[in-house]
């Protein structure tokens, strides 16, 4: 924390080094003047990022539902440990305590997290993975058969709440749970990895990794029955490592960071497939940027191939080249291409499909803003199809576009964040689906790359447009936009809401705009930034105004609708509140169960802490 900022750092709440002990923290007065030493420490180096929501840092109000403890840890050890080493150990204590408004080491009262017994303590070698991978099917398309998902158009109206899981010490769940063994496997902004049972809540086994667990969970497949299985969890952290853990036990099998970059950060969940974990590689570099004097920028996007049972690498392709520093020992290029969404399996064309992020400096490179196909066996690139070119930019450009480090003619920010879908329209063609935060929808023949139909559903914009996640199911892509509007970004009006375009044609289904209810509220935007799943009957979408909404597939219109940003009763005593939904997070749908994280503390949004299960009574 530094009266600069940095990407990396930003994620205050989320990048603890390690999860604190579920507490219920008892009233506790704090001396006045550490809370006034505290605050003058946080106005000189903390609230130019804190308190501006463009720049994805977490805000003043998210700050303050951590615990002073865990600040201090964050700022000492964790990922703001660089911004920390500018404050003394006086100071660091005193915004941790100002900023938590309360004081080190005040009584706390220990809440019992509930240990399952019995048989809800048992994994359940009959139940495998009830989806396969983050995208749910074997396409991605976050469908759920009705048979599945135990909803329809005439039951919705009867979910209640039937329990409540809150992460102590988080302000964000981004991390989309797996479904296997009669457990959720539930990544903690906390930096804890849950396995809960799934009827209860209570816990099985916790593994704490490094970082903030930022990536969606699977789990490996294995038949039903088998007593010899020895099925494991996947997942990735904000420091850039990756984990393969015991699904029985939560015991480490093995981890590696996956790139060498300070910045790395694994945000997209890795694609099992076979005997191979496909991972995507991105950074927080991009706000680096920002930073004045930061010699920006040396990080190069890749994609690569583990060995699922040992994690070593067994290929990796940079998706651009290594960066040349300037003379002037600044500047580097070329540099970027994130890749922050899952990547697509194709096994039977053998290819490997990836959507990319932008260049951060300039000059501009073929595989940014695009679809790249990769060969599943080597990685060799076989086909790029680029959608927006010339598109550098990096967050010191929301400075101004003469802001050190904005790239000259610096582009308009149209990454790619939602994986790719494959779907079959009603001629039985089968396409690749792609959606771009400047809020256009795209459909390539997964051969050759080809563009075969686009549309422009949304306005766009550096939040998106397409954000985190698109879905398909029956003839229909279902696309939802987020479109936040600021100051002095794209100019003209949002078009927040879901829409469903025919995946044949791309031509308009339905339309259903998201109204705002917000009404003024801080921290409050109407619009959808979280993936979304659907079944035959239903659209599942949460967003960031903290509404939990399901539509009706065939026409859009709105059959439930929970307001989450609420306080909720948890079924491990730690207050629980939920906000906005962001991120690669979709809600999940099993025999007449909901599953959803709410919470998202960046981008302007509201904080949130919980996992809410809701259940058809």
């Amino acid at each position: 924390m530094a009266a600069t900022f940095r990407w990396a750092m930003l994620a205050l709440a989320l990048l603890v080094a390690g999860a604190s002990p579920a507490v219920a923290q008892a009233p506790a007065r704090l001396d006045p003047a550490i809370a006034t030493a505290g605050q003058a420490v946080y106005a000189a180096n903390c609230a130019v990022c804190h308190d501006n929501a463009l720049t994805h840092a977490p805000s003043r109000q998210a700050l303050g539902k951590l615990s002073p403890e865990t600040i201090v840890r964050v700022l000492t050890s964790g990922r703001m440990q660089a911004q920390g080493s500018a404050l003394d150990q006086g100071e660091k204590h005193a915004v941790a305590q100002a900023l938590a408004a309360r004081p080190l080491g005040a009584p706390q009262a220990e809440v019992a997290m509930p240990r399952c017994t019995g048989a809800a303590a048992q994994f359940d070698i009959d139940q495998p993975p009830v989806f396969d991978g983050w995208g749910l099917d074997a396409r991605n398309t976050h469908a759920i058969p009705t048979a599945l998902a135990g909803l329809t158009a005439a039951n919705v109206g009867r979910l209640r709440l039937k329990w409540a899981f809150a992460v102590p010490n988080a302000v964000d769940m981004r991390s989309q749970p797996a479904l296997a063994g009669g457990a959720i496997y539930l990544g903690g902004g906390n930096g804890t990895l849950y396995a809960l049972d799934r009827a209860t809540g209570c816990l099985r086994w916790s593994f704490e990794a490094s970082a903030s667990i930022r990536s969606g969970v699977i789990v490996s497949p294995w038949q039903a029955g088998d007593r010899g299985a020895r099925p494991l969890v996947y997942f990735g952290d904000s420091f850039g490592h990756a984990y393969a853990l015991d699904a029985q036990t939560g015991e480490e099998v093995w981890h590696k960071r996956i790139d060498d970059h300070p910045d790395a950060v694994l945000t997209g969940a890795p694609a099992l497939h076979g005997d191979t974990l496909y991972v995507p590689v991105s950074s927080f570099e991009e706000g680096s940027a920002a930073v004045p004097g930061y010699a920006c920028c040396s990080f190069r996007g890749s994609v690569l191939a583990l060995d699922a049972r040992t994690g070593e690498e067994k290929w990796r392709t940079w998706l651009v080249d290594p960066p040349q520093r300037a003379a002037d020992g600044r500047s580097a290029t070329p540099s970027g291409i994130a890749v922050w969404s899952t990547p697509l399996v194709d096994a039977e064309r053998g290819q490997l499909y990836v959507t990319t992020g932008d260049n951060y400096t300039q000059p501009t490179t073929a595989m940014s803003d695009a679809v790249v196909a990769l060969d599943l066996a080597t990685g060799a690139v076989r086909w790029t199809t680029q959608v927006t070119d010339n598109d550098s930019w990096n967050v010191a450009c929301f400075a101004g576009r003469d802001a050190p480090n904005c790239p000259a003619d610096a582009g308009p920010d149209f990454d790619f964040g939602a994986a790719a879908v494959l779907a079959r329209g009603s001629d039985g063609r089968e396409r690749l689906l792609v959606g771009q935060k400047s809020g256009v929808a795209y459909a390539l023949d997964p051969a050759s790359g080809e563009r075969l139909w686009q549309t422009q559903v949304g306005r766009g914009g550096e939040l998106g447009g397409v954000h985190f996640g698109i879905a398909a199911d029956d003839g229909k892509l279902y696309v939802p936009i987020h479109d936040a509007s600021f100051p002095g970004g794209i100019a003209g009006p949002g078009k927040p809401g879901i829409y469903a375009l025919d995946v044949a044609t791309g031509s308009p289904v339905w339309a259903a705009a998201a109204a705002d209810v917000c009404a003024g509220a801080a921290s409050c935007q109407p619009g959808y930034s979280a993936a979304i799943s659907v079944t035959p009957e239903l659209v599942l979408a949460g967003a960031a105004d903290a509404h939990l909404r399901i539509f009706d597939a065939k026409s859009g219109a709105v059959l439930w609708d929970q307001d989450t940003n609420a306080p909720f009763p948890t079924v491990n005593g730690v207050t629980g509140h939920g906000g906005s939904m962001s991120g690669g997070a979709a809600p999940l749908a099993l025999d007449g169960t909901l599953i959803v994280n709410s919470g998202y503390a960046f981008l302007g949004k509201l904080p949130g802490n919980v996992l809410l299960v809701y259940s058809v009574e």
